[in-house]
């Protein structure tokens, strides 16, 4: 690149700096305000209990099978008995921005020798929406994806390639084993590199070149191939369940390009977005600017996988979603002054990256602070639920997303998590998930989605309106009814229901009267057929 000389950009102190100030938005909440972590904070609290509680083993069944999504299920088991869970999910949660912000610059560094300028505006996609909708297990296999692959650029570079053929087996198992989704990318980058690198070395040599390269590079990836027989093992038992459905939805995956970085205020988001792209057209338009053939073969490689994703993958929603950050943030560092070129700009343009992360950086930890103050006033009600009350939660929701994407639909984990109340809003998918709902006497209100409430029957989802669930609610079942941010419901739908707690909207319900209300529906509200509570695991 330019010279000899690191840039305040490229040196190891402004490396770990970053990486400290990723974490910065998490230290304020004392829960991690990610959509669905509180369901899984829930599912740890079981999984810790180990059969102490009785009435937990009557709601739930945990059982620990090698599932290809453990990753913080796991490590809680060590550190929950040091930190206490809410500490050890919270600390856990901190690192995962951090291990994405140190991958990225450093496979920057690997591939480009130097940390390139434009490498800082992908920083922020440490913060991109999959993470922010709390899908720990995944994100935390992509930021481990990152700097294992990182680590292979580093050994093939330094021809420690036997050494990388041994270690990687069972490195590629524990990425497996924290999320499928991490070893897939890290199989697909890996494969990529090697790609490039046995085409350059045979580019001169005869024809046909491309071939061979593919053929070899996929027999230098083989120490990585391991897991495809613990996912035919995990995918093939009659236990496993969940459909994949929903290809080529291009309206959806247009709109997961555009909310990468979704998290509060639209007009900042989309902005930030668009400067994303406005850097990597540089790289099409800008003759100073190139790209590495590595990285860019393994964005469009990535780019293509996201295309060809269903939005369902066995029963697990938003799979293509997921992809699209880490598409655009390896592009992004595949950016890099052209060789041979002197860039002038790269100090500007670094500090414009930093400037950027930094904007960014302010937003999200000014946007987890309210919404940590959304948490703490939400979960007051807690104080007034008796340690294993039998409590049902529902969460107001909209039919249509507003783009600040509620924070509190899976709440009722933490009732879960702190007073071993029952939580209706869990997961339950044999095969895809440890833990499974076995509370009969609940009904339809057992699981996920029952939660979740509107003012009205939404086209194509299985939420109920707030009438119904309080209408068919099986008073026999619970001694609580929490509702939360929920529509406007008339007084005679809680008969029989005695308000024992109230914050703005939010009111805990004590049921002292089993009978149901004595109401009337409106036809418009009933569902067309008996509904069907449709799992979303995360």
């Amino acid at each position: 690149m330019q010279g000899h000389r690191l840039h305040w950009w490229q040196t190891r102190a402004f490396v770990v700096a970053v990486v400290i100030a990723t974490m910065i938005p998490l230290v304020w909440p004392t829960v991690p305000p990610l959509v669905d972590l509180p369901g899984h904070m829930g599912r740890y609290r079981v999984q810790l209990d180990d059969g102490a509680h009785r009435w937990l083993a009557d709601w739930y069944d945990f059982r620990w099978a090698m599932i290809g999504n453990l990753g913080v299920d796991l490590l809680i088991e060590p550190l929950a008995p040091i930190f206490g869970l809410e500490l050890a999910v919270k600390l856990i949660v901190m690192a995962i921005p951090a291990l994405t912000a140190s991958g990225l610059l450093w496979i920057a560094r690997e591939v480009h020798g130097r940390i390139p300028a434009t490498a800082l505006f992908a920083l922020p996609l440490a913060y991109c929406y999959p993470f922010q909708f709390g899908f720990v297990n995944f994100a935390l296999s992509m930021a481990l994806a990152l700097n294992l692959f990182a680590l292979w650029l580093r050994m093939g570079r330094l021809g420690r390639v036997q050494l990388r053929a041994v270690l990687f087996v069972p490195l590629s198992c524990a990425l497996w084993v924290c999320h499928t989704f991490g070893w897939g990318v890290l199989g697909i980058l890996a494969f990529s590199a090697e790609m490039i690198r046995e085409h350059d070395r045979r580019k001169d040599r005869r024809s046909g070149h491309w071939l061979e390269s593919w053929v070899r590079a996929g027999i230098g990836c083989l120490p990585l191939a391991l897991p495809f027989a613990m996912m035919v093992l995990w995918r093939s038992g009659d236990h496993v369940t969940g459909k994949t459905m929903d290809w080529f939805n291009w309206r959806a995956k247009v709109g997961w390009v555009i909310m990468v970085l979704r998290d509060r205020w639209m007009a900042f988001d989309l902005a930030s977005v668009t400067v994303l792209f406005v850097i990597l057209l540089k790289g099409v338009r800008d003759d100073r600017v190139e790209y590495s053939r590595n990285l860019l073969l393994s964005a469009l490689f990535l780019s293509a996988i996201f295309v060809l994703l269903p939005r369902i993958v066995f029963g697990s929603a938003y799979a293509d979603m997921r992809l699209a950050p880490y598409a655009l943030g390896i592009a992004l560092i595949a950016l890099r002054p052209r060789r041979g070129l002197s860039f002038r700009g790269a100090s500007t343009l670094a500090a414009l990256g930093l400037a950027f992360f930094g904007a960014r950086l302010v937003g999200t930890t000014i946007s987890f602070w309210q919404f940590g103050r959304d948490y703490d006033r939400t979960l007051a009600a807690l104080d007034h639920v008796p340690e294993g009350g039998r409590l049902l939660t529902m969460v107001g929701r909209a039919c249509q997303d507003t783009w600040t994407y509620s924070r509190l639909e899976h709440v009722a984990g933490l009732a879960l998590e702190r007073k071993l109340a029952y939580a209706n809003d869990q997961w339950s998918m044999a095969g895809g998930q440890l833990l499974t709902v076995r509370y009969t006497p609940a009904g339809a209100f057992a699981h996920d989605p029952s939660q979740l409430v509107t003012d009205r029957r939404c086209r194509g989802e299985w939420w109920r309106p707030l009438k119904v669930s309080l209408a068919f609610l099986p008073r026999q079942a619970f001694d609580y009814v929490w509702l939360i941010n929920p529509p406007p419901v008339g007084p005679e739908f809680l008969t029989g229901l005695t308000p024992i707690w109230r914050s703005g909207r939010d009111v805990l319900f004590r049921i002292d009267d089993r009978t149901p209300p004595r109401v009337v529906l409106d036809p418009a509200l009933l569902p067309l057929r008996r509904p069907r509570i449709i799992p979303r695991p995360s």
